[in-house]
C-alpha cells in the first residue's frame, strides 16, 4: 500500500499523468474503486499538501496534482445507481475554497449508492445559505480544504437554524481531521473522515426522517 501511495505521489508531483493512471489501475486489481480512492489517491495528496506547507514543493504541484486526481477519480467511480434516492432532499458543496477533490469523491460515492443530490460546486456563505433555503435542503454535505474556510461553517450553521431549516449539516476535509472537536465547534451535525461515512450518514438521516 505504502508503496502504491508513494509511487503515486512521485508521479503526480512530476506532473506525469499517464503514470499516475497506470498506478490507480494496478490498484484496482486489488482494490475496489473507492478504496483505491480512499487509500491511494486521498493519502498521496494529503502528503503533497504537507509537502507544500513545508516548502517542499510549488504551489503548482499542489494544483495540478488535484486537477489530475479529479480527472482519474472521475473515471475511477461509478457515475450512478439506476435505483435512486429522492429523500430527503440532499446537497452538497465546496466552500469558500478552491480544492474540489473532497466533494468529487463524496458526490461520486453518494451517486454509486443510489442518492440523488445537488452539486452545488464552490460558494461563499451568502449564496449556500440562500441556495439551501430556496431548495428547501435537508441534507447538506460542506467539503473544505483549509481552517478558514472551516470556520465558515459556523456563519452556516446559525443562520440556517436562525431560519429555522429542518436541515442536518455534515462537514469533512482537513481541518476536520485534525481536529477531532472542530465539527461540534462550528455546529455541524456529523462529520465524515471520508466518502463511505458520508454515505452512512445519510442513509441513518434518512431512516430519522422517514
Amino acid at each position: 500500500m505504502n508503496g502504491w501511495i508513494a509511487a503515486f505521489r512521485e508521479a503526480l508531483e512530476t506532473l506525469d499523468r499517464i503514470g499516475a493512471e497506470s498506478i490507480v489501475n494496478q490498484a484496482r486489481s486489488e482494490m475496489t474503486p473507492i478504496q483505491v480512492v480512499d487509500q491511494v489517491v486521498v493519502p498521496a495528496l494529503e502528503q503533497i499538501g504537507q509537502a507544500w506547507e513545508t516548502g517542499d514543493v510549488a504551489l503548482s504541484q499542489v494544483y495540478m496534482s488535484g486537477r489530475i486526481c479529479e480527472e482519474l477519480v472521475e473515471q475511477v467511480l461509478p457515475p450512478s445507481d439506476p435505483d435512486r434516492k429522492h429523500q430527503p432532499r440532499s446537497a452538497i458543496v465546496v466552500l469558500c475554497d478552491y480544492h474540489m477533490l473532497g466533494k468529487r469523491i463524496v458526490y461520486s460515492q453518494m451517486r454509486a449508492s443510489g442518492f440523488e443530490l445537488f452539486d452545488y460546486g464552490r460558494m461563499d456563505v451568502d449564496e449556500l445559505v440562500e441556495r439551501a433555503l430556496a431548495d428547501q435542503i435537508r441534507v447538506l454535505l460542506i467539503s473544505v480544504l483549509m481552517l478558514p474556510s472551516a470556520l465558515k461553517v459556523k456563519q452556516v450553521c446559525a443562520r440556517l437554524k436562525a431560519a429555522g431549516a429542518p436541515i442536518r449539516i455534515a462537514v469533512g476535509g482537513a481541518p476536520f481531521l485534525f481536529d477531532d472537536r472542530l465539527w461540534q465547534e462550528v455546529g455541524a451535525d456529523a462529520m465524515g473522515h471520508n466518502a463511505a461515512e458520508a454515505v452512512s450518514l445519510v442513509e441513518g438521516w434518512m431512516r430519522e426522517m422517514a
